[in-house]
């Protein structure tokens, strides 16, 4: 969706038809921005188990937080950038995970991001979007170069990436004392 298509009510978020509509489509997933309406399964994604041990914490315990995460995240990335994390979810509408870009401090490139609701995982769904999303930067965005990071530990968005064809590259840190991570592209 370009930015020419999301609509925004006063407060810079979208409305719901703009918030509905699919960004990428898959064999069995749509892609769609997020708004602030799925602050519940936001806020469920953000505390799973593998979420904070993988990705991190957010600090995200309330509804309010939820929509604030998407305010200030995606909904402000996709208006700055043009791109951002978008609801992964089943044909029947169910979000079921986030992927999409994320264009972060510390990368001259945007990466590929994911993270899907523990009951969803291995079912190939976080390949079949990251697949989407880096076709759609390629052709839509016409981004040239995309990246993905990762912990060592997390040999299960190593193996999507993998899958995907990214290649690992090098070893790099986002912040001086921040964890060492594997960089793909």
């Amino acid at each position: 969706m370009s930015r020419a298509n999301s609509r925004t009510n006063g407060g810079g978020a979208e409305t719901s038809a703009a918030a509905d509509a699919n960004v990428v489509k898959t064999e069995r997933l749509g892609l769609r921005q997020l708004g602030l309406s799925d602050d519940g399964f936001i806020l469920e994604l953000l505390n799973e188990a593998s979420f904070l041990r993988f990705i991190g914490d957010k600090g995200v315990r309330t509804l309010d937080a939820a929509r604030e995460y998407i305010s200030k995240g995606p909904i402000e990335s996709y208006g700055r950038h043009g791109f951002g994390l978008y609801a992964v979810c089943l044909r029947d509408g169910t979000p079921i995970g986030i992927c999409g870009l994320v264009k972060r401090e510390g990368l001259a490139d945007p990466d590929v991001g994911f993270a899907f609701l523990s009951r969803h995982c291995s079912q190939g769904y976080a390949a079949e979007s990251a697949a989407a999303v880096l076709a759609h930067a390629r052709l839509a965005l016409r981004l040239q170069r995309i990246v993905a990071i990762t912990t060592s530990e997390n040999l299960g968005s190593i193996a999507v990436l993998e899958k995907v064809g990214l290649k690992f590259e090098r070893m790099i840190r986002l912040a001086d004392h921040g964890p060492e991570l594997k960089l793909f592209a």
